[in-house]
């Protein structure tokens, strides 16, 4: 098995296939009452010491109490105190009227720790949580709260940084709001482009990539170089794994089995081993992208060789890029955590998926309907069923990394929300791309083996159809109040149903069916065009 197939296989089966963001929701099984029926509310904490600019900090609102307003200059400063007892778990010895009380977790119900601050005229209560969580207040037994002041909880190093301002005897101001996500963000629209993009560009390589000079005068000319060529699409064929049938229920199978593996035993050890087996793919398929194209322009640049240990004889073009692609992705991971990291994670992820869909391939519509239709059926369970075992979607929190810390899987193309006050990033796993691709590379090979044009075939209205159900996913992600939604159970119709649809309605099922089998039938150009 050569390193690209097990490259191929690794990657499969760690695919992600749910369209989500990273903000979590309302837990609509929490207990509510008529008092105690509030959104959750994402909380923005601004605070001033001595007058000047400080942090800002994150915070979620309770399930009772007042609600904030959306924008700065609709709230007012407020000084801030910390109740004594600090748990708020009985009336306060420390003058609360007027200002913001700031209490710890722990002692008592939420309800009771609001109810004191209220009773000593405090204006609001934040809550501070005993870990980097943001834990979400509820009312216990669905019992009726009485509060009318805004209750706010902030993770514990946004307690530690303003109890620092404290201890240096500043006088400290808070200022509570919550801002709401806009409905749509562009970076959906990055996020469509950049999907829809990779799979044109796997489905149309080989013409990409096609040498200019490859016309017979140039070969009797180059015989070497012509001969060479002919070697590496050689090697490539024998690389390339058709898949079947019972290789689709399997590969399904595995990775469900993979995806509960990661469920229950992510770490950020764990983690790692993803980022090392991303890196390796990434470094793969970056090398093959950019020596691909390179050598389409300028076939002399492969001609020079160096003869190295292990590796033998390699052309020193392939080393220099080998060499930068690797440094690429070193400096991505290291760096993962920044801001612009996201960047790095596309182009290895697209680079990476474009080589997937060159090795892998789909024999004919009968396997691709087998495979996407085991694909539809894994994203529904593990994003919308797996809640009924597992007590969460197990889909979204892999993909997430709810278990590692927070660190997400590489396995995703990201983009950031430029307009989101919230900032965090837009999600498609790379199981949407890659499955759909498979289908939509197999129309392209159906339509050029035929002569078909972009009308009468089928490539263009199966782009068209997973653009639109990536459209319907996000749309769906919306309505859905931004909860995980599996895309597959959208991108699947509008592929696949495309293809059985247009192929009933030109009379080609079963050519399509029985494609590349004895029992194929040839097709030729039909007259008329959908």
């Amino acid at each position: 098995m050569t390193f690209r197939v097990l490259l191929l296989l690794v990657v499969l089966l760690f695919v992600i296939g749910a369209g989500a963001d990273d903000a979590k929701r309302d837990d609509d099984r929490a207990p509510k009452s008529e008092s105690c029926n509030n959104p959750f509310q994402l909380v923005k904490v601004e605070s001033w010491v001595d007058g000047e600019e400080g942090h800002v900090h994150n915070g979620v609102s309770a399930r009772f109490g007042s609600v904030l307003p959306d924008k700065p200059d609709k709230s007012v400063r407020t000084p801030a105190i910390f109740a004594n007892p600090i748990d708020c778990c009985s009336n306060s010895t420390s003058k609360l009227s007027g200002s913001v009380a700031l209490c710890v977790r722990g002692g008592c119900d939420f309800t009771v720790k609001a109810y004191f601050a209220q009773s000593g005229a405090a204006t609001a209560i934040l809550v501070i949580n005993d870990s980097q969580d943001l834990f979400e207040m509820v009312c216990s037994n669905s019992s009726e709260a009485n509060i009318s002041i805004p209750v706010v909880m902030i993770a514990k190093s946004a307690g530690q940084s303003l109890n620092k301002s404290f201890t240096s005897g500043s006088k400290v101001e808070i200022l509570l709001y919550a801002p709401p996500r806009p409905l749509v963000d562009f970076s959906v629209a990055f996020l469509w482009l950049m999907s829809v993009g990779t799979i044109v560009c796997a489905s149309l390589w080989s013409d990409l990539t096609t040498p200019e000079k490859s016309d017979e005068r140039y070969n009797k000319l180059c015989p070497k170089e012509s001969s060479n060529a002919e070697t590496e699409k050689d090697d490539l064929d024998k690389e390339i794994v058709n898949i079947d049938s019972k290789g689709a229920v399997i590969f399904v199978i595995a990775a469900s089995t993979f995806l509960v593996l990661l469920f229950f035993f992510m770490s950020t050890w764990f983690v790692w081993v993803l980022i090392v087996l991303f890196c390796i793919g990434g470094i793969e398929g970056m090398h093959n992208c950019i020596v691909s194209l390179t050598l389409r322009k300028c076939q002399n640049c492969g001609q020079k060789t160096v003869s190295l240990p292990l590796f033998g004889e390699i052309s020193i073009f392939s080393l220099a890029v080998l060499l930068f692609c690797v440094a690429f992705a070193i400096f991505w991971a290291a760096t993962r955590q920044e801001s612009y990291s996201w960047t790095g994670q596309d182009i290895l992820g697209i680079c990476l998926m474009i080589t997937v869909l060159q090795l892998a391939r789909l024999p004919n519509i009968k396997v691709a309907t087998v495979l996407l239709c085991c694909a539809f059926v894994y994203d529904i369970f593990w994003v919308f069923i797996s809640p009924v075992i597992f007590h969460e979607s197990v889909m979204i929190a892999v993909a997430r990394g709810d278990k590692a810390g927070g660190e997400a899987i590489p396995m995703l193309l990201r983009f950031p929300r430029l307009f989101d006050p919230w900032g965090g990033y837009d999600m498609i796993g790379f199981g949407d791309i890659l499955f759909p691709g498979l289908l939509i590379s197999f129309a392209h090979r159906f339509d050029k083996d035929n002569g078909r044009g972009a009308s009468n075939g089928y490539f263009l209205w199966l782009v068209v159809g997973y653009g639109i159900g990536l459209v319907l996913t996000y749309l769906g992600l919306y309505l859905m109040n931004g909860n995980g939604q599996p895309a597959l159970l959208y991108l699947v119709p509008c592929t696949l149903g495309v293809t059985v649809i247009l192929g009933c309605i030109r009379g080609e099922l079963e050519s399509l069916w029985n494609y590349g089998t004895d029992s194929s039938l040839s097709t030729e150009p039909p007259g008329s065009e959908v």
